[in-house]
């Protein structure tokens, strides 16, 4: 049987399809599925990832949109300028790496997302990046998508899926 939990339109998550260690798991933020790739997730590793991100949410080390008058679609733009070019110093990779979210393996790997925090809110951006995502959808090619969602409810989305992970594992596997 299928869980979703959350909005599709912001950011959801749905749960179906056990196979021993791995699972179906599909994400969705801003009205994009981000797991169109690969949505069969490891499930020990995949749910410690997703615990991780829900604990550093909760403790409020995300930070604000870095740079003042920027768009969040621009933001992303500017923190990806360089990103894994030869010229792109520690310091980039460091900074660039405070605002990361979602990197939950393979999963998760066929697009590139930043969180930031406004007040009580989350913004999300994401972008495509895979080549032959791509050629299948060239007009997503360059867009940068934005989610907006209460932490709080992010925050809860996570630790639920978190939390059913844990609870259909321990049913397949004594």
């Amino acid at each position: 049987m299928s869980t979703i939990l959350g909005d599709r339109q912001r950011f959801a998550t749905e749960v179906d399809d056990w196979d021993h260690e791995l699972c179906r798991v599909d994400i969705w933020a801003a009205g994009q599925w981000l797991t169109c790739d690969d949505n069969m997730v490891f499930v020990r590793q995949f749910r410690r990832d997703v615990r991780d991100t829900a604990a550093w949410l909760r403790s409020g080390m995300a930070s604000a949109l870095p740079f003042d008058g920027l768009s969040p679609q621009a933001t992303h733009r500017h923190l990806m300028l360089r990103a894994g070019a030869d010229d792109e110093t520690e310091a980039d990779f460091e900074f660039r790496s405070r605002f990361r979210v979602m990197d939950w393996g393979p999963t998760t790997d066929n697009v590139t997302t930043h969180l930031f925090r406004d007040g009580d809110g989350s913004l999300i951006t994401l972008q495509f990046r895979r080549d032959e995502h791509l050629l299948k959808h060239p007009e997503q090619a360059g867009q940068v998508f934005v989610a907006k969602i209460p932490t709080a409810e992010l925050v809860g989305i996570l630790e639920d899926l978190v939390d059913i992970l844990d609870g259909r594992q321990s049913q397949n596997h004594p």
